[in-house]
């Protein structure tokens, strides 16, 4: 069964914080391209937005069509919104983990309004961050921002592979969005390493998350 993502974390928190972040990543585990973070600050209206974005979940559970429909509407809905990203070099460079960090404190820094608190999905947490924040476990299943912000940084990070497929043809990047299957490993045996593939990636990593 689908869970789908409430508002309740965000209730709780709107008595005391009039924006409030929600926060996800898309990519962590690909072979190949960025990782994106997302960033949505909702409005305090439970009511449009059970309405509005009824359908929103978990951006990995939800088909490409589905994703496409919402982005927008979020957009729209949202106070403020941003997506950044950190490159498979920076990956390469600092890690998965402080890469992924690094995109997040871009999305926040891209973000019209100061965020007050974070809602941030599981491994997603910036300790070194001064603003009060709490990480959900399958936070993208359960807290609407989170999702919401689960399907901004998908379907960005999704164009991006698009246009790097169309740069670097052959490797079927905007099949597999850079994630470890079968035809993509085949084409790194084939054809080598490019510029946007985690070079520290390739020999460890095989989510498809």
């Amino acid at each position: 069964m689908i869970q789908s993502p409430d508002l309740s974390y965000e209730h709780h928190l709107w008595a005391h914080f009039k924006h409030v972040a929600g926060l996800d990543e898309a990519g962590r585990g690909a072979l190949a391209g960025p990782v994106a973070v997302g960033a949505v600050i909702l409005p305090d209206d439970e009511t449009l937005l059970s309405q509005a974005l009824a359908g929103v979940r978990d951006s990995k559970q939800m088909t490409p069509l589905e994703r496409q429909s919402f982005a927008p509407r979020i957009k729209e809905i949202a106070l403020a919104w941003s997506v950044a990203f950190a490159s498979a070099g920076e990956i390469d460079t600092l890690g998965i983990v402080r890469a992924t960090r690094t995109a997040a404190i871009r999305a926040l820094n891209g973000l019209s309004i100061p965020p007050q608190y974070l809602l941030t999905d599981f491994r997603l947490e910036l300790p070194h961050l001064d603003i009060s924040q709490t990480s959900i476990v399958k936070g993208d299943a359960r807290c609407l921002s989170i999702a919401s912000a689960s399907v901004l940084a998908k379907t960005a990070r999704d164009e991006v592979m698009r246009e790097l497929d169309s740069q670097y043809p052959n490797y079927g990047l905007g099949k597999h969005k850079g994630y470890g299957t079968q035809a993509h490993r085949s084409a790194l045996k084939r054809l080598g390493y490019s510029s946007v593939h985690r070079k520290t990636f390739v020999l460890k990593e095989n989510s498809l998350t």
